[in-house]
């Protein structure tokens, strides 16, 4: 005869709970691609100085500007947005170099810790399978 018309509580409390429990799961499923990706963005950059530094060296026969290391815009300050979550540094010597991308910010718990390239092409981070 007379039917109501909506939700009942227990009917909104499942969906409630469906909804934190399907949040729980991708959640840090979210957090893991957001650090991978940052991650990458820190590599293709280490990849784009390592490019440069090879270019000085073919030009000038050295890795360091005037005697010391290389002051390049890129190095201390992000290229997208204002964020910072790698921090990349320059160890030059005259025949050789080692960059390195050190975690900060929203990445410093990332699993891979500081990443390293060498003039030499050697890969280095806390765990093989980084780069």
């Amino acid at each position: 005869m007379f039917r109501m018309k909506g939700f009942t509580l227990l009917e909104l409390m499942i969906v409630v709970a469906i909804i934190g429990i399907i949040t729980a799961i991708a959640y840090p499923s979210y957090q893991s691609y957001l650090q991978d990706t940052r991650r990458a963005d820190a590599q293709g950059s280490l990849l784009e100085l390592a490019q440069w530094m090879e270019r000085e060296f073919t030009v000038n026969g050295t890795y360091q500007d005037g005697g010391g290391n290389p002051t390049l815009p890129f190095v201390t300050s992000p290229k997208n947005g204002n964020d910072t979550f790698y921090s990349l540094t320059v160890a030059a010597s005259a025949a050789s170099f080692v960059l390195t991308a050190t975690t900060s910010g929203a990445q410093q718990g990332d699993r891979c810790g500081a990443m390293t390239l060498a003039n030499t092409g050697a890969k280095g981070a806390a765990v093989n399978d980084c780069w």
